[in-house]
């Protein structure tokens, strides 16, 4: 990490058409929505812009969704199931049935870093599970536990509407990747960035496999600081690659080189695929929002990143379904700041492709030889390769060519997706 590798990555940028940079504090364009309970495939920016030294989660929540018809009677009795990918759609696209099946992560634990306290964190993740007919996971049954950012039941943080709706669907979105995986979730005291660090060391102290963090801060001379925290050897460590699309100052913590940064895509049934599934990145739509890409101008490339066009860390490594018009049923009863009942929803951002991909390393059962990112690139032939879509954010000083790597997915590695998304496990 070298003041000559920031020039280099500036260079680049400017090579790709870049103007200026963003500086760290710089405003993302809060979407809005109707508080109706009409669907709509309008996205809610949960979290909106974080003061400098904070994080910001990367949900985004579609309100009011309407209900599908089940083919049968769910779990718990309900004639139909919410609007919005569960459990058994995200098992398909990403072909987890076998390892399900052959009982993998049994003996796991994923755990979910949030800042502030979701009070019925447990009770929605309840109705989730039977919902879909998942096993409890309970604090009784000694799958489910949660603890403020030193380890400790109490004093739980303050609660908090919108991070709620994060933490939600982080542990909804683990327990459909990995059903019998135990789940921790460490609630920071803020979303300030010293209290995101203790509650990961906190998590990894616990006993984690895995670890989800969907939430990041736009790079910066201060986060490094905090490296230290996300740098754990044995441990697959996933983090949200932003909502932002292509982005000058590239997301942290996802730009360590010590985490498995997680891209978004779009995904859609197709019956004319033996897969079933059609994907491509999470490309930009008319509210500015896509899957984060990025060129860190801090941190080196790793020895096992072998793009050329970004001298530093490139964002993002691995992907999964992220955008809001694709996006996943989540349950949150937590009041939240925008006067929408609280219920079932549809959530998407790169806030639910992270615990996803955590749940599906913890299912793959290899993370004591987890590092980083690198055994995805040495095994990128159990991924399923994505193209299509630019996350280009034109207008912003910071236009992409959609013909370069680093803002549209094409054949092979790029920055939107990364090495693709999961087939089956054996990638992990």
């Amino acid at each position: 990490m070298t003041r000559p590798l920031y020039r280099r990555v500036l260079a680049a940028a400017l090579l790709l058409g870049a103007a200026v940079a963003v500086p760290a504090s710089a405003a993302t364009p809060s979407e809005t929505t109707a508080t109706s309970t009409t669907p709509t495939t309008t996205a809610v920016d949960v979290c909106g812009t974080a003061r400098p030294g904070y994080a910001r989660c990367l949900s985004r929540l579609r309100p009011g969704a309407a209900h599908k018809k089940a083919a049968t009677a769910t779990p718990d009795g309900a004639a139909s199931l919410p609007a919005g990918y569960g459990p058994a759609d995200l098992q398909s696209a990403y072909g987890l049935g076998p390892a399900i099946a052959a009982g993998g992560g049994t003996g796991m634990t994923v755990a979910v870093v949030d800042a502030y306290d979701d009070p019925t964190a447990e009770a929605d993740l309840a109705v989730y599970r039977s919902t879909y007919g998942l096993p409890p996971c309970t604090t009784a049954n000694g799958c489910f536990t949660k603890t403020n950012q030193s380890g400790a039941a109490s004093p739980l943080p303050v609660a908090n509407g919108s991070w709620a709706v994060e933490t939600s669907l982080d542990l909804q979105a683990a327990s459909a990747a990995c059903p019998a995986c135990h789940i921790t979730l460490v609630e920071g005291d803020s979303a300030s960035l010293p209290a995101l660090a203790a509650a990961e060391n906190t998590a990894v102290a616990l006993g984690a496999n895995a670890v989800s963090n969907s939430y990041s801060a736009a790079e910066n001379s201060t986060t490094s600081t905090y490296a230290s925290a996300y740098d754990h050897p044995g441990v697959a460590i996933t983090a949200s690659s932003g909502d932002s699309g292509y982005q000058l100052a590239a997301p942290f913590p996802a730009d360590l080189p010590t985490v498995t940064a997680v891209g978004g895509t779009t995904l859609t049934p197709a019956t004319s695929t033996a897969r079933g599934w059609s994907e491509t990145a999470w490309a930009l739509n008319a509210k500015g929002s896509a899957a984060g890409s990025a060129c860190s101008a801090w941190f080196d490339k790793p020895s096992w990143q072998h793009d050329t066009a970004c001298p530093g860390r490139t964002v993002a490594d691995v992907s999964a379904d992220a955008d809001p018009a694709t996006g996943y049923a989540v349950y949150d009863t937590t009041p939240n700041p925008y006067g929408i009942t609280p219920g079932w929803f549809i959530v998407g951002g790169t806030s639910a492709s992270s615990p996803f991909i955590a749940g599906v390393y913890a299912l793959a059962g290899n993370t004591g030889q987890i590092d980083d990112a690198s055994r995805l690139y040495a095994r990128r032939r159990h991924l399923h390769d994505i193209s299509g879509g630019s996350v280009s954010t034109k207008g912003e000083n910071q236009d992409c060519p959609t013909t370069s790597y680093l803002c549209t997915a094409l054949s092979g590695y790029d920055a939107p997706t990364g090495l693709g998304s999961p087939n089956g496990t054996a990638g992990f």
